[in-house]
């Protein structure tokens, strides 16, 4: 299975992609989308879906692991993220792919085992797990390394099996 691990933003989004076998995870790529500052909101929309449109037909994943939004305490960026999520929703489904959702804790959970792990035992672990030299840089790209990793983690537990399809496609 290949997975499109997104970690949602307006001024950088996180992709990878990330090829499982089983237990064996390979990292093909990862990195980030970025938009330009003080350019108009719907151009940078644009730019999020026409970039992520291309990574898709470029990788040809066969779902989209992302994250749901988590409102920390600035409601505006709140909002901006919110608009950025939603265009590469709409990527993703005009693409064809199935999506899921995760959460921060639930992403923990999977990568670390504890959904209260910090930053450092998430990147440590997604390092370990793809068989890297160093987490992948920046924090947007690890971010959506973990995603993938927790989609893939999830698939192949045991409670996963049997389970109808939770895709939100």
């Amino acid at each position: 299975m290949k997975i499109l691990g997104i970690d949602p933003g307006i001024a950088t989004i996180g992709f990878s992609i990330l090829e499982t076998e089983g237990n064996r995870y390979n990292l093909i790529n990862c990195g980030v989308i970025t938009t330009p500052a003080h350019t108009p909101l719907s151009d940078r929309l644009c730019t999020i879906f026409d970039d992520l449109t291309e990574l898709i037909a470029a990788y040809k994943p066969d779902v989209v692991a992302i994250e749901e939004l988590f409102f920390n305490t600035n409601l505006t960026t709140g909002i901006a993220v919110a608009h950025g999520r939603g265009v590469i929703l709409l990527a993703c489904r005009k693409s064809g792919l199935a999506i899921y959702e995760y959460t921060p804790l639930q992403v923990k959970d999977a990568v670390v085992g504890y959904g209260r792990a910090d930053k450092k035992q998430v990147m440590d672990m997604v390092k370990r797990l793809c068989g890297l030299k160093a987490a992948p840089k920046p924090d947007d790209a690890a971010d959506a390394v973990a995603l993938a990793l927790c989609h893939a983690r999830s698939t192949t537990s045991i409670l996963y099996k049997g389970e109808d399809d939770k895709s939100t496609t």
